[in-house]
């Protein structure tokens, strides 16, 4: 089938295509392109799913009404920010009084210690105001911690979702105020097939798309594996960090990914240039020295859109030939009216071929000094 499709190519150009092909009786015109290295990978394709770095339920922790929001839908807010603040009139008052009876209480241990130094006072009443003074401190702290649970702050940096509360709600632990969410780098958990296991580790590049953003792809790296294999469907999870400054993605999202494993630099041709004889693969080489046509078979290994990977029969910098082979015969001799260097369409190559061999460019150019 793939044999077809530089075939099917050629049978839509235009006449004057065709021409350029075969400008000159019984040579023909070919269009090659080298053989050249380039990065390669094995894929693995798999469907994962999206999480925040970091997520949390924002609720409040004792029973009370709102007093002040200071927060709105999707806002992007820094750890320790206020985002809500609770009515706390009363526990500012024993606030205010604990304060003033650890001053006191300092005050008096003060005082009793120097009279103790002096011999005036005893050593357990130096106690009895040393533990009055821990207990006022005491009262001080349990105060402030329940002063404290009435500024809902955030615990690290993020976006925060709806706001489900309003300005004098009563809320009470549990009820849902919004959410948090650190997508600065999403997890992006899949399963793989556990007989991949060996080609699974941190650090291994994968890359994944989303039907959201088609034109659009993302990298990133295998942070951790499961540590067991599901015994239903023979997988295990895998997690992979995704880089997402921009925030396109977020927590949820279906991404396909594709796992990069054996990286390496190959021998790659375009597959229009592979001939194909049941198990055997060939392609028609041009000589650099006299442009003959020879055929010569070659092991290929993975495909990818548009290339195949070339493991043995040619060598780096060599001319083969991708469109045209109907045409040429191996031993015979070949016009190569243009190199496909992937820059330019086949029309446009077809075309910068017929300029450079019509009658007025040969004549311009012998006019020229």
């Amino acid at each position: 089938m793939r044999l077809f499709v530089p075939l099917l190519a050629l049978l839509i150009l235009s006449a004057a295509s065709w021409a350029v092909l075969a400008k000159a009786p019984g040579v023909p015109g070919v269009i090659v392109t080298e053989v050249r290295e380039a990065p390669l990978a094995d894929r693995i394709e798999a469907l994962g799913t999206l999480k925040a770095r970091e997520s949390v339920v924002i609720t409040a922790n004792v029973t009370d009404s709102i007093s002040a929001i200071h927060f709105d839908d999707g806002d992007q807010v820094k750890a320790g920010d206020v985002l809500v603040e609770m009515m706390s009139g009363e526990e500012h008052a024993v606030l205010k009084e604990a304060s003033v009876r650890v001053k006191e209480a300092q005050r008096q241990y003060e005082r009793v210690k120097s009279l103790e130094a002096s011999g005036s006072a005893s050593a357990s009443l130096l106690d009895e105001r040393r533990r009055d003074l821990d207990t006022a401190r005491a009262t001080l702290v349990a105060t402030e911690s329940r002063l404290a649970d009435r500024l809902i702050k955030a615990p690290f940096d993020g976006v925060l979702g709806l706001r489900n509360i309003s300005l004098g709600a009563l809320v009470q632990p549990g009820d849902v105020i919004t959410t948090l969410d650190d997508n600065s780098r999403l997890k992006l958990d899949f399963a793989v097939p556990s007989v991949f296991l060996r080609s699974l580790a941190p650090g291994v590049e994968v890359e994944a798309r989303s039907r959201a953003f088609p034109e659009r792809l993302f990298r990133g790296t295998i942070s951790s594996i499961n540590s067991r294999v599901d015994p239903v469907t023979r997988s295990v999870q895998v997690r992979a960090l995704i880089d997402n400054d921009q925030r396109l993605l977020r927590p949820g999202q279906l991404m396909t990914v594709e796992l990069l494993r054996n990286p390496r630099q190959a021998l790659v041709v375009p597959e229009s240039a592979l001939l194909h004889r049941g198990e055997e693969h060939f392609v028609f080489v041009v000589s650099s020295s006299d442009q003959l046509i020879e055929k010569r078979q070659i092991d290929i290994g993975v495909r990818q859109p548009g290339q195949v990977e070339i493991l043995a029969g040619l060598s780096a910098g060599e001319s083969v030939v991708t469109h045209g082979l109907q045409k040429v015969k191996p031993g015979a001799p070949v016009k190569i009216i243009a190199v496909d260097d992937g820059s330019r369409s086949l029309a446009e190559m077809l075309a910068a071929g017929e300029q450079a061999s019509s009658p007025a460019s040969s004549s311009n150019g012998a006019a020229q000094p």
